[in-house]
């Protein structure tokens, strides 16, 4: 073999050897950092009186359904609202947690009645150590207006079909009779919750009975009668929801998308929820007052 034949070679196998390096060392790298998973954890604000639950169960189904999502966090700070809204947000973040999905819910201030509802869906609950929680308990309240109706002479007739079709009407006295028929509505819901949250904190529902009477407890005294997980801050639940998830590192946080709000939004985008506020109907709520 010539000089110049035998020089060709050896580069072409220095060349083949470098490539076949560089493939095995690619592979061991791949295979050293395969351990290091990063991945997308999704945070939903519960802010104030809960009114609808359909903005914050749509958002929680739609990452729900996004494979990048390895988690959620569910931040809390809510003095409860709408017994039904409060109820179809517990169940749609258990939804979440029955897929597999890990959930947090992270009281921030407060996280009562309602608010506290919503976060027995989550997987763990954490809150802050002087947060507000439990408040366990439902209120129905409605204006009476007949006294300031009869001073400025206006009287409101009204036809119905049974005896109790206008419970709660503020253009007529409330009766006895009203007060036994709503009560019994109360304690059907009080009951609704009472049992959700026996079962989801596994605490016997005859001890639960004495602490399930409207009061609320700091975020210390939560953990104490078995209400909450752990204390906590919000980044203590994004480390917590990482090893949960099994991501190492700090993960990446996402946040539905706000969008920019014109005047008319403002004005006008919740003006249905605002004035259910006002309702003269009688709401029952899981609400701290």
């Amino acid at each position: 073999m010539r000089k110049s034949d035998r020089t060709i070679t050896i580069v072409v196998l220095g060349i083949l050897i470098l490539i076949i390096l560089s493939l095995v060392l690619r592979g061991v790298s791949r295979t050293s950092t395969s351990g290091s998973i990063r991945g997308n954890i999704a945070v939903i604000d519960i802010k104030g009186v809960i009114v609808s639950a359909e903005k914050i169960t749509r958002q929680i189904n739609k990452y729900r359904r996004n494979s990048a999502i390895r988690g959620m966090i569910i931040r809390i700070d809510s003095p409860g609202g709408g017994s039904a809204a409060s109820q179809e947000i517990y169940s749609e973040i258990k939804r979440v947690r029955d897929s597999g999905i890990p959930v947090i819910a992270s009281i921030a201030s407060v996280g009562a009645s309602g608010g506290y509802y919503a976060a027995l869906g989550a997987s763990k609950i954490i809150a802050n150590p002087s947060s507000v929680t439990g408040s366990i308990g439902v209120i129905v309240d409605f204006p009476v207006a007949v006294e300031l109706l009869s001073k400025i002479g206006v009287r409101v007739e009204t036809v119905k079909s049974g005896e109790y079709k206008d419970v709660g009407s503020p253009y007529r006295e409330f009766t006895q009779s009203d007060e036994d028929q709503l009560k019994t509505v109360v304690q059907d819901i009080y009951n609704q919750f009472v049992n959700t949250v026996s079962l989801e904190r596994k605490i016997d529902k005859k001890e639960l009975l004495k602490i399930a009477d409207g009061r609320i407890f700091t975020g210390s005294q939560a953990l104490e009668v078995g209400l909450i997980d752990t204390l906590g801050t919000f980044e203590d639940a994004v480390q917590m929801i990482g090893q949960m998830a099994g991501i190492t590192g700090r993960p990446k946080l996402v946040y539905p998308q706000k969008r920019n709000l014109t005047l008319f939004d403002v004005l006008f985008s919740n003006v249905d929820e605002v004035l259910s506020l006002f309702a003269s109907i009688p709401t029952l709520n899981y609400l701290w007052r």
